[in-house]
């Protein structure tokens, strides 16, 4: 049994996050490199949230939007 969560162990901490361990390396030598993906992630989710809003001001102008608090039969 012992042997079991030793090669759970091993799987997660050598296969698994084998990549955060390099990053983890990384950032001593270079801040910049390291961070990158951070960088990637931010500009991702700024463009969609930007994406998102103006979706919503569109469908907002044109009065699709059923906006009576009755509208959903969940609201009672």
């Amino acid at each position: 049994m012992k042997d079991l969560f030793y090669a759970i162990q091993y799987f997660f901490e050598n296969i698994v996050l084998a990549p955060l361990n390099t990053l983890r390396a990384l950032e001593l030598e270079n801040w910049t490199a390291a961070n990158i993906f951070n960088w990637i992630f931010m500009i991702i989710g700024s463009v969609a949230f930007i994406y998102w809003m103006l979706q919503l001001k569109k469908f907002n102008d044109t009065g699709e939007e059923n906006r009576d608090p009755k509208a959903h039969s969940f609201l009672g």
